[in-house]
């Protein structure tokens, strides 16, 4: 086993123990496994990044040509960004659920295949505006993903309080004008982000690639995904609309992430790991 395969590894065990106490502490609200939780989740994240740092250096670029390398920067977005909401906010139940999602797609990428990319296409595609591109992308996926686990933690709590099976542990929620906030703010960052990388990725394949395909599904879907983000926040700001109105909103906007960036990889003619 090389260094880099038995560091993942190791990584993957630590993070599900990390979930695993962070569900521990969502059912008995026990703080002393949440802040062990806390600390193998900050391990967690020193090992993605060491890990990260060993890809770049041993492929000499930024790890992200294939979905599989992708998948991974996307966990290690959650990771972090659910550290950051964490110490800013203590809401310990979100960091849970950000952390299931993030571990399933650290667990992907254990078993996904990972094909060579020759490096003669490597180095005729590869740029720092391509890398830019799809950085800012994963970042506004990390944004929309925060946004859609607080729309589900506000559908959980609206429904447990329209049936009045209000409990200690929903307190740990926050309140529903909280998580709404929250939700709209992570959309609010998401949308101007994925606009700069759509922007930057029309450039880049302007300039790389000889034909650029308007019609290709990857570039429909994601201006799609835009577009939908864009009509979640004209409803919420002009309309003036809230509460599951948005919920159901934005879950569907967040599938159409899914598809666009699972389903649209195997019809794409012109992205790196389609070749």
């Amino acid at each position: 086993m090389n260094y880099t395969g038995w560091l993942y590894e190791y990584t993957v065990i630590l993070y599900a123990l990390a979930v695993l106490g962070y569900f521990i502490d969502f059912l008995q609200n026990n703080r002393k496994v949440n802040r062990t939780a806390f600390w193998l989740l900050s391990i967690v994240w020193i090992l993605q990044t060491v890990y990260f740092v060993e890809e770049l250096l041993r492929i000499g670029e930024f790890p992200i040509l294939t979905p599989s390398k992708g998948l991974f920067f996307y966990a290690w977005v959650l990771v972090t960004l659910s550290l950051v909401v964490n110490r800013l906010f203590r809401v310990d139940v979100f960091v849970f659920f950000v952390n299931v999602i993030g571990f399933m797609i650290m667990a992907v990428y254990l078993f996904a295949p990972s094909p060579r990319v020759s490096d003669v296409l490597t180095s005729h595609l590869m740029s720092g505006l391509l890398v830019i591109h799809v950085t800012i992308a994963f970042l506004a996926y990390g944004a929309f993903t925060l946004s859609f686990i607080f729309s589900a933690m506000y559908f959980i709590e609206h429904h447990m309080l329209k049936r009045k099976k209000w409990n200690k542990r929903m307190i740990r929620f926050g309140s529903l004008s909280q998580l709404e906030r929250w939700s709209f703010l992570c959309n609010m960052v998401g949308v101007p982000l994925l606009l700069i990388s759509l922007i930057l990725g029309m450039i880049w394949a302007s300039l790389r690639l000889r034909h650029f395909f308007w019609f290709d599904p990857k570039v429909i879907l994601s201006f799609v995904v835009f577009l939908a983000y864009s009509a979640f926040l004209y409803q919420k700001v002009a309309k003036g609309k809230h509460g599951k109105t948005l919920v159901y909103w934005n879950t569907a906007a967040f599938l159409v992430i899914l598809i666009n960036y699972f389903l649209s990889e195997t019809l794409t003619h012109f992205h790196l790991w389609s070749q």
